[in-house]
């Protein structure tokens, strides 16, 4: 099948008869499909057999407009019922700019096509994870989370200079900001939800946190159960490598009723405090007890503004590793560990 200008030696020949799409609408779009209709002339509009979609990354959207006679379109549907559905994930990836135009086509008895003009660029972009994708994330998550480890404290490590302005600006509270683009390109926390991240790892020898870090030389501990208690819901957020062999999951720890609870308990699998492979609270003779998973690094964001008065911050001994930072971190595409079928 092939596209092209007036053209005798392409098989297609453009006639003003077949009606030109308009008005294109897109719709119901999610992160890997959507769907499409337009507006046509009632005359000859029998004669249409199929329609032509070229759909375009955006930065690609000029692609349609010189197209060689030898170039295939993208997508050839027979014409059935408007609004058709889109979809395919070995084109559409989530949240990513698209361009289309539709032209409508006549197959003829000898297999060529009579093919009407394009049709007007439309431009849209394709939707999030929804919480059946993120599921699959999490399923695949489980599976190489490990066994669990006993741990204490959630802490922060930051340089000296952002303690002093959060002393000296915000009234000693560290501010909840908009999470990065690192991780999945789907993820629908990144750019939109807003948090504080924490750290929960430890190291297997000791049972305390390790004395290096990616962010900077100081650090602020605070008690796990000040974060993380039975006033909190806990919700699985992203799965991903960044050409790694480790793996990073990222939480949401989330007050009851607070405003990133209400945004994650739309958008996110909220998980068993109790009882999942990642991070638990569980009561023991009347204390509560954490651990966390540990064969995956985890990245826990606190979706409220903390104290510094809850912990304490303090000079690490160890060095500042900056090759382990994630921040705006793209992941691996081509990891068959964390990635699932519907794009990155």
């Amino acid at each position: 099948m092939f596209l092209g200008n007036k053209s005798q030696d392409s098989g297609i020949a453009e006639m003003e008869e077949l009606p030109v799409p308009h008005n294109i609408k897109i719709s119901n779009i999610t992160c890997d499909s959507f769907k499409i209709s337009w507006e046509m002339d009632a005359k000859s509009k029998d004669r249409i057999t199929h329609y032509f979609i070229d759909l375009n990354k955006k930065e690609n959207k000029n692609s349609n407009k010189f197209k060689h006679k030898d170039v295939p379109t993208k997508l050839v549907a027979k014409a059935v019922p408007l609004p058709m559905t889109v979809r395919g994930h070995w084109f559409l990836s989530p949240r990513t700019e698209y361009t289309v135009a539709v032209q409508t086509a006549s197959k003829q008895v000898d297999g060529d096509y009579v093919v009407s003009e394009w049709s007007e660029i439309i431009e849209f972009c394709t939707a999030d994870y929804s919480k059946v994708h993120l599921t699959q994330l999490l399923e695949k998550a489980e599976v190489i989370a490990g066994r669990m480890l006993k741990f204490s404290v959630f802490y922060r490590n930051q340089h000296k200079e952002y303690f002093d302005y959060i002393r000296e600006h915000h009234g000693n509270a560290m501010q909840p900001s908009v999470k990065d683009n690192s991780g999945s390109h789907g993820s629908p926390i990144s750019g939109k939800l807003e948090g504080i991240f924490f750290s929960c790892s430890t190291e297997f020898n000791t049972g305390k946190p390790p004395q290096d870090s990616p962010y900077g030389r100081y650090r602020f501990e605070v008690a796990a159960e000040k974060l993380f208690n039975p006033n909190t819901n806990l919700y699985f957020g992203d799965f991903y490598c960044m050409y790694t062999a480790y793996h990073y999951v990222i939480l949401v720890i989330a007050p009851v009723g607070s405003p990133g609870d209400d945004f994650c308990k739309q958008r996110l699998p909220q998980l068993n405090s109790k009882d999942n492979k990642f991070l638990t609270c569980t009561e023991e003779d009347g204390m509560l007890v954490y651990h966390h998973a540990q064969d995956v690094i985890l990245e826990v964001i606190y979706t409220d503004p903390v104290d510094l008065s809850l912990g304490t911050v303090a000079e690490i001994t160890g060095h500042q590793l900056m090759s382990l930072s994630t921040a705006n971190a793209k992941k691996d595409p081509s990891c068959k560990t964390c990635n699932i079928s519907v794009g990155r």
